[in-house]
C-alpha cells in the first residue's frame, strides 16, 4: 500500500516536472536555470496545489462562481506565480504567461497521466465491498 502510494507520487511529480519542462521550451518567458530548479519546481507546485489552492478556491468561491468557473484560470496562474516566486531558478515573466502557461502545464499533464495510465487517487471512486444496503 505505501509503495504502491509512494510510486503514484513519483509518477505525478515526473508528470508535473515533464510538463514544466515542456512549457518553459513553448513560452518565453518562463525558464529554468538548471534541472534541480526544475525537479523543486514540480514538488513545490504539487504541494501548492494540494494546499494553498484548495484555500484559495474556497476563499474566492463567490467569484469563481459570478465567471463561471473561469476564475479558477486566475487561481492557478496565481499558484505558478507564487511557486515561481519561492523557487530560486524559476522565472515567469508575468501574468499573462503564467496563465497561458498553467492552462497548457494543466492539459499536458492530464494528456501524459492517461497515455502513462497513471490514476488519480482524487478521482477514483471507492465502492465498498461486501453485503450492504445502499439508499
Amino acid at each position: 500500500m505505501l509503495l504502491d502510494n509512494f510510486t503514484a507520487f513519483l509518477l505525478h511529480w515526473a508528470i508535473t516536472a515533464l510538463a514544466l519542462w515542456a512549457a518553459s521550451h513553448i513560452f518565453r518567458g518562463l525558464s529554468f536555470d538548471n534541472p534541480g530548479a526544475l525537479a523543486v519546481s514540480a514538488l513545490l507546485l504539487g504541494f501548492a496545489n494540494a494546499v494553498v489552492k484548495p484555500l484559495l478556491v474556497l476563499l474566492t468561491l463567490p467569484l469563481t462562481l459570478l465567471s463561471f468557473g473561469l476564475f479558477l484560470l486566475v487561481i492557478n496562474a496565481l499558484v505558478l506565480l507564487l511557486v515561481a516566486g519561492l523557487v530560486r531558478g524559476f522565472r515567469i515573466s508575468g501574468f499573462w504567461t503564467a496563465l497561458f502557461a498553467s492552462v497548457f502545464i494543466s492539459l499536458l499533464s492530464i494528456a501524459i497521466g492517461m497515455l502513462a495510465g497513471s490514476r488519480d487517487p482524487a478521482t477514483t471512486i471507492q465502492v465498498p465491498s461486501g453485503s450492504g444496503v445502499w439508499l
